[in-house]
């Protein structure tokens, strides 16, 4: 059944102000989107036009950081934790005029969670073995069950973008604030108001915007370029450099939000079907090796030169801007070469005059991947280059473009270490059950297991699934105060820096209320507007 096309009332109240409708809003995007399937993201761009087009049952408020309803009125918890059963709106269509209900939550669960799609997101809702299932118990009502119980099981739907049944693409049939109208691959995608978006002001649809065009441009000097001559609207994520730059200039507004979730991070390719030497294969196996790495990295160094002071040293899965779940007796890894050069020496490395090499006389000579266009992240690449010199390692760096560099770290696997980010969209341990599984398919280092490669990775598959059932919420935070210990005592990913959440935008703008969660700026898209027509 089709939705009638509203007639909306286009009339002011006495004494009542509200933000004005129009214009639209420029922004950019650092890569590609690899696919606009909601249940598929797995970057950062891709994430965001899935918060800008996508409809959630529930909706963490990236300031309060507090749930609250959206596509859901209200949910209880059943069956001591196994069950969550949502009320849903009534009334509402996606963008296309389809109605929703709660056969579309459900058709949206049966996608997640198909082993063969591999979803990034559906990870989150595996605690265990067996499979979830969804039930429509009215059309407005639908009843997730779990085969254990899901700890803080609601806030795992602020990433699931419901999905219509019957329209005939996924894709294009949305209930967020924007549609896709347009998209040129590699230049723009452009967004319009979603005519049936079910959110109102004083009797009038939002969003407040008429369109979002998402520039793809992943040179940040040029998307800065294009901001200080008014191309572009808003930018995310600024440099430091950059941020310290334009925060003189009258034509921006600007903000230092503080430390984010997010981490700048340093791991090693251990899948086995890498095509690499053995020898390298071993290195990169050994505990110590990748503890010696970790201990000849200046972290405050980067802090202060790469980030300008805009940045906190990392420690572990959580930056300590998050007070529930960080775990307060870990401390960074402390820059220590003599420490370093005794574990290298444990495994048998030596240095011969400048170089170091392994007990099979291979000189360590590797490489690190990384993004270009990331000024922050070239410049680290290039300290801790000097760092690992220091041990005798020649580290060589190479940029790739986005795309070639995903298609690296999860197809062809030809890499020696990646220096990434990952970016973290909820305070909840269960947003990085991706990670952490073994099974899944970003477990960065070796994914897609069939059965844990270690003992320790099966440890870390053992506590994410039952913190992840855990209703008690001490016992839960003891669990995963554990995963955090065993990730720093075994460093398969090193933590290098947590950014603050550095933002800047057109003076114009309104309802702006940067967070320290993604998106930073925008995560309000449909209430933000513009103080003149444009």
């Amino acid at each position: 059944m089709k939705c009638a096309r509203p007639i909306l009332a286009l009339f002011l109240a006495a004494g009542v102000a509200w933000g004005q409708w129009g214009g639209e809003l420029r922004l950019s995007l650092r890569s590609e989107p690899r696919s606009l399937d909601p249940v598929l993201v797995d970057s950062d761009s891709e994430e965001t036009f899935r918060y800008f087009t996508g409809g959630v049952l529930v909706r963490v408020n990236r300031v309060t950081q507090q749930l609250e309803p959206e596509l859901a009125t209200s949910w209880n918890i059943e069956d001591a934790g196994r069950k969550i059963v949502f009320h849903l709106r009534k009334d509402v269509c996606f963008s296309d005029g389809t109605r929703f209900s709660a056969e579309d939550v459900a058709y949206t669960m049966q996608v997640l969670l198909d082993p063969a799609v591999h979803s990034p997101t559906g990870d989150a809702f595996r605690s265990g073995s067996g499979v979830a299932k969804a039930a429509v118990r009215d059309p407005y009502t639908i009843e997730i069950s779990f085969p254990r119980p899901v700890a803080g099981a609601a806030r795992l739907f602020d990433q699931v973008a419901i999905l219509s049944r019957h329209s005939s693409d996924r894709t294009a049939a949305v209930l967020g604030p924007f549609h896709l109208v347009e998209r040129k691959p590699g230049s723009y995608l452009r967004l319009a108001r979603n005519p049936n978006y079910w959110k109102t002001d004083h009797g009038r649809r939002l969003p407040y915007l008429d369109a979002v065009r998402l520039d793809i441009q992943q040179n940040r000097e040029i998307e800065l370029l294009k901001f200080e001559r008014g191309d572009l609207d808003v930018i995310s994520g600024v440099e430091p450099e950059l941020f310290d730059r334009v925060s003189g200039s009258r034509k921006a507004w600007t903000q230092d939000a503080g430390p984010t979730l997010e981490s700048e991070l340093l791991w090693f390719n251990q899948t086995p079907a890498a095509p690499l030497p053995d020898y390298e294969k071993r290195w990169f196996a050994s505990r110590n090796f990748r503890l010696a790495i970790s201990h000849a990295i200046r972290r405050d160094d980067l802090c202060r030169v790469v980030y300008r002071g805009h940045a906190q040293p990392g420690v572990g899965p959580f930056s300590a801007a998050n007070r529930v779940w960080f775990n307060q007796a870990l401390k960074q890894h402390a820059f220590d070469l003599e420490t370093s050069m005794r574990m290298l020496a444990a495994d048998g490395f030596k240095k011969e005059g400048p170089t170091l090499k392994d007990a099979g006389g291979h000189a360590v000579e590797i490489s690190v991947i990384t993004n270009s266009g990331n000024r922050s992240r070239e410049r680290a690449a290039s300290m801790i280059q000097q760092d690992l010199a220091a041990l005798g390692i020649r580290l060589q760096i190479i940029t790739l473009d986005f795309p070639a560099l995903i298609q690296r770290i999860t197809q062809s696997f030809q890499y020696e270490l990646c220096l990434l980010g990952l970016i973290n969209v909820d305070l909840d341990p269960d947003g990085q059950m991706n990670l952490w599984l073994s099974s899944s398919a970003n477990h960065a280092w070796n994914p897609n297991q069939k059965t844990p490669a270690t003992d320790w990775e099966a440890e870390l598959d053992r506590l994410m699934q039952a913190q992840a059932a855990a209703i008690d919420a001490t016992h839960r935070k003891l669990l995963f105060d554990r995963v955090q210990e065993i990730v720093w005592r075994e460093a398969p990913i090193l933590y290098l820096v947590n950014p603050n959440a550095l933002v800047a935008a057109s003076p114009t703008l309104r309802n702006l209320a940067p967070s320290v969660l993604r998106p930073q700026l925008l995560w309000n898209i449909d209430r933000i507007y513009f103080e003149r027509g444009r």
